[in-house]
């Protein structure tokens, strides 16, 4: 069985992993397209937006719902691979156990 002090040691160094993990998911970059590429959304690791491409040729078109159904599309799918690469760095460090404070 462990000591009070091995879980404090372990817990300390799983926090600093995730503080590391924070930092290099914040410069990493996830991105996604929708309609074939015509609207691209490029967000960091935390999901925040960071870049957002719409191809000219749908500003021709007057159906502005489509274009905003695809960029809808397009954030919502960068953010899914944000989060999922979140997830499975957070595995690495938990060993695959759910740990709710860390999100």
């Amino acid at each position: 069985m462990k000591s009070f002090g091995d879980l404090v040691k372990q817990a300390t160094k799983m926090q600093k992993q995730m503080s590391e993990m924070q930092a290099q998911l914040a410069e990493e970059r996830f991105e996604a397209s929708a309609g074939g590429g015509m609207v691209r959304a490029v967000v960091d690791g935390h999901s925040v937006l960071k870049e957002l491409k719409l191809d000219p040729k749908l500003l021709k078109d007057d159906d502005i719902t489509m274009l905003e159904d695809l960029v809808l599309t397009a954030v919502g799918e960068a953010q899914k691979n944000a989060k999922e690469a979140y997830q499975q760095t957070l595995g690495k460090i938990t060993g695959g156990v759910n740990m709710p404070m860390f999100g």
